[in-house]
């Protein structure tokens, strides 16, 4: 009999495989929703290839897109050491008024003491280190802090993205309906989607919800334990407001269906639904992992992106779609030149 240490999808050597670099997406489409989608049926197992554009006729009156509208801010910061040789700071987690916990490069030399000089308005001293090799540093700036960070920061681009952050990186690297800043990525799910499209379904009866989950840096790092339960998960803080509990409470009790709008959507409704299905308010910080088996209580559909190998986001992909299928459509993704990642193209879970 199979056990489920020796079942497919259960290792993380499971989720190989080779995407070609050229179809990694280094810039985001012309138009947001001109992306192609590819759509899965999970009871069928049949794969579609259409557009995003064509979402609204996939979702019927009465269910609900949830939202997650953080903002992405302009985390990575590019200075100099003491000596003149180049430095980075890519801040990912606010902990005070000039304090933040940030990944440094070159991490050998940026020991606590150390300072990094982004401008003559803006100096960063390392104070810190901590378990997991992050640092936490000091702002100083005779701006207010955000105000320097908006100036002299650049947008964190993934490191896939082999190019420098460009002006237009600022709109495209942005979802149309982000509002809280706090991310130090996007949540890409969302970045196809235009003010005419969100219209577009509200005026056929489809529902919304805005949820917050700030995104960090844990998100591009991959599992490295063979055993997926022996990785440790990123903690990302989240809000799931009382105007959404109601809306989805509503939407279920009518019969409708919820979509997630991209990963981080589906970990704060997994991480807020009760036993019996139902929504309330919450706040705080959340470490989920959903990988097979995983039963889903809050989310019937999923709309996202192609993800990293052996990431955490491919194998909330397999939970809910199934190992072999999840795997064919990439195979399938791949064969038909779909591009991948955070400018790349997406896919629709039905």
């Amino acid at each position: 009999m199979t056990t489920e240490v020796n079942a497919r999808g259960a290792r993380t050597a499971d989720y190989d495989f080779d995407v070609p670099s050229g179809r990694i997406a280094q810039t985001p489409a012309p138009q947001r929703d001109e992306s192609r989608m590819m759509v899965i049926n999970r009871e069928s197992g049949t794969i579609e290839h259409r557009t995003f554009r064509d979402l609204p006729s996939l979702i019927p009156p009465g269910d609900a897109i949830v939202l997650n509208t953080t903002r992405v801010y302009r985390a990575r910061l590019l200075g100099t050491r003491d000596s003149g040789a180049p430095a980075e700071i890519l801040l990912i987690k606010r902990l005070g008024v000039d304090r933040y916990e940030a990944m440094v490069h070159p991490g050998g030399k940026l020991k606590p003491g150390r300072h990094v000089h982004v401008s003559p308005d803006l100096e960063i001293e390392i104070l810190e280190a901590t378990e997991r090799r992050t640092r936490i540093v000091r702002l100083r700036s005779t701006l207010p802090i955000e105000a320097a960070i908006e100036r002299y920061g650049h947008v964190p681009l993934p490191p896939y993205i082999e190019r420098p952050d460009e002006d237009a990186d600022s709109e495209r690297y942005q979802t149309v309906y982000a509002r809280e800043s706090g991310s130090v990525a996007a949540p890409t799910a969302g970045l196809h989607f235009t003010p005419e499209l969100l219209d577009d379904l509200a005026r056929r009866g489809v529902r919304r919800a805005d949820v917050l989950l700030h995104v960090g840096a844990g998100t591009f790092k991959p599992v490295e334990a063979d055993d997926p339960s022996e990785h440790v998960m990123h903690e990302e803080s989240y809000t799931f407001p009382a105007e959404a509990a109601a809306t989805l409470n509503d939407v279920r009790e009518s019969g409708g269906s919820i979509w997630a709008v991209g990963t981080t959507s589906v970990r704060v409704l997994e991480s807020v639904v009760a036993s019996d299905g139902s929504f309330a308010q919450k706040s705080g910080d959340t470490r989920i992992f959903i990988r097979s088996p995983y039963e889903f209580r809050a989310v019937q559909h999923i709309l996202t992106n192609f993800h990293l190998p052996r990431s955490t986001l491919i194998m909330l992909v397999a939970a809910f779609v199934g190992y072999d299928l999840t795997m064919r459509a990439y195979r399938e993704a791949i064969a038909s030149g779909y591009r991948f990642y955070s400018y790349g193209d997406a896919m629709a879970i039905i």
